[in-house]
């Protein structure tokens, strides 16, 4: 993401993060590699050393190959051209082998190619976010495009839910009134991926019962169709979410939104806080943690006001209630738990220790936390090889994750491997724009990914097995 919060425009040219860690108990899987805290992890060789572009945009191992699907301002789509600022994305299944993207657009106001303002889509006409929907075929050519939700604000990440949709949210606390919005913000919207007709009247309109805040990503329980909300946010430093549904709610296509419509549906259900303990003792911030396999169990404490009509839902809060966390990021649901990132953390922003980063896993069944990642702080974030600010998440149906930097100097598509080495998988060869959004056609032949500015959204392609975790030299 690239708001002011951005780690890109926080840190500073002079951090990067450590090499990553991590292990998998196979595909789908994100078990925790257990290694000392801080340790720099070796670089893996994964699918070989980046190959440079002829054309100027990624760079990828021998044997791989992309498609540019859109560019910002230059793809025609059904309503006008691809908007600025592609960040997250959800995939879906289409005709014929193709898959379905539902694209998220982190405009606030100043970007020059806002989402388009479609009646019956449009929560805000004053808003410029929203999400795009393209069409892909099972070759990996973009078939169509069209604007699914319009008039939202900063759509950073969000989730795709167990019964088939994507849950978009808004990374802002904005008012009406606040330049040009009509309407206040910080909202998440449900968009489904069956075709333009199923959005209208449906996708513009707010799931308030999950709370007004800086959104950033969700995670749902299938289980119990609980759902985690991360809060990117400082000054004070973020929230971990918990929404429970109302007894007898019954989850499916459609069921959020009539459950938002009904009486009383602003705050239907159950929006609380996360607190966590060591023993008997609070933990008021997770930078608390130094060390992996640190584990915390945690309460639920209720948020008063989930609107936040006078005061921000964390600042609701003291410290003594709730745990912070700066920088809260992507979520992904696995291994039956919701796993979610704190990208950064800095003593100058309230935090108790200095990192790069940290992965944890939620447990439901034993109300606990586990800190399966940290990253040290890594002083080469221009240096190849050195990955640096890992924020959106997912895993690779070959096995091991793939991670998007947001961070210093060199740009990556970050792999690591089953055994918790890291490896480039691709390089940003036109500038130093983060990555956003990568995620996988259901056949794993695919990986979609945005690079933020100026705007492309891609597919990449190639000899997907699983990585080798022979040790290389940085390409």
């Amino acid at each position: 993401m690239s708001t002011p919060l951005s780690r890109r425009n926080f840190l500073g040219a002079g951090a990067s993060a450590a090499a990553l860690g991590f292990a998998f108990a196979g595909a789908g899987s994100l078990a925790p590699f257990a290694r000392p805290a801080n340790a720099a992890t070796r670089n893996a060789f994964g699918y070989g050393t980046l190959v440079s572009d002829p054309n100027g945009i990624l760079a990828l191992p021998e044997g791989f190959s992309y498609k540019l699907l859109a560019r910002s301002g230059q793809s025609v789509t059904a309503e006008g051209v691809h908007p600025s600022d592609p960040d997250g994305i959800g995939v879906f299944d289409g005709p014929n082998g193709g898959s379905v993207l539902i694209v998220n657009h982190e405009n606030s106001g100043s970007e020059p190619f806002p989402v388009p303002v479609v009646e019956g889509l449009t929560y805000d006409p004053g808003a410029k976010g929203g999400t795009s929907t393209i069409l892909v075929d099972a070759d990996g050519n973009r078939v169509g495009q069209y604007t699914s939700v319009a008039g939202t604000n900063n759509n950073c990440a969000g989730g795709v839910s167990p019964w088939g949709t994507w849950l978009t949210c808004e990374e802002t606390e904005a008012r009406a009134g606040s330049g040009t919005n009509t309407k206040d913000h910080g909202y998440v919207f449900e968009v489904d991926p069956a075709s333009r007709e199923a959005n209208v009247n449906f996708s513009a309109i707010p799931l308030k019962f999950l709370g007004r805040y800086s959104h950033e990503a969700v995670a749902v329980d299938p289980a119990t169709t609980q759902i985690y909300l991360t809060e990117d946010a400082g000054n004070p430093n973020g929230l971990y979410l918990r929404w429970t549904p109302p007894a007898g709610f019954t989850p499916g296509k459609g069921k959020l939104l009539a459950l938002a419509q009904s009486n009383g549906g602003d705050v239907a259900g159950k929006l609380q806080a996360m607190k966590a303990f060591r023993g008997s003792t609070h933990v008021k911030d997770l930078s608390e943690a130094t060390t992996v396999g640190t584990r915390f169990t945690v309460e639920w404490v209720d948020v008063p006001d989930r609107d936040a009509r006078t005061t921000s839902v964390r600042k609701q809060f003291t410290n003594d209630q709730i745990t912070r966390s700066r920088k809260l990021e992507g979520q992904w649901w696995g291994d039956g738990g919701a796993y979610f990132v704190s990208s950064f953390a800095r003593t100058s922003d309230g935090s108790v220790n200095e990192h790069d980063g940290q992965v944890w896993l939620y447990d439901p069944a034993t109300e606990s936390i586990t800190l399966t990642t940290i990253f040290g702080v890594n002083p080469a974030p221009d240096q190849e090889g050195a990955f640096d600010g890992p924020d959106n998440i997912t895993v690779a149906p070959q096995g091991g994750l793939i991670l998007a930097e947001d961070g210093n100097g060199i740009s990556h598509l970050v792999g690591v491997t089953s055994q918790g080495l890291s490896y480039p998988l691709a390089r940003n060869q036109y500038n130093d724009s983060e990555f956003c959004g990568p995620a996988f056609s259901k056949d794993g032949k695919w990986l979609f990914a945005n690079i933020q500015s100026p705007g492309f959204t891609l597919a990449i392609t190639g000899p997907w097995t699983r990585p080798s975790n022979a040790s290389a030299t940085a390409s």
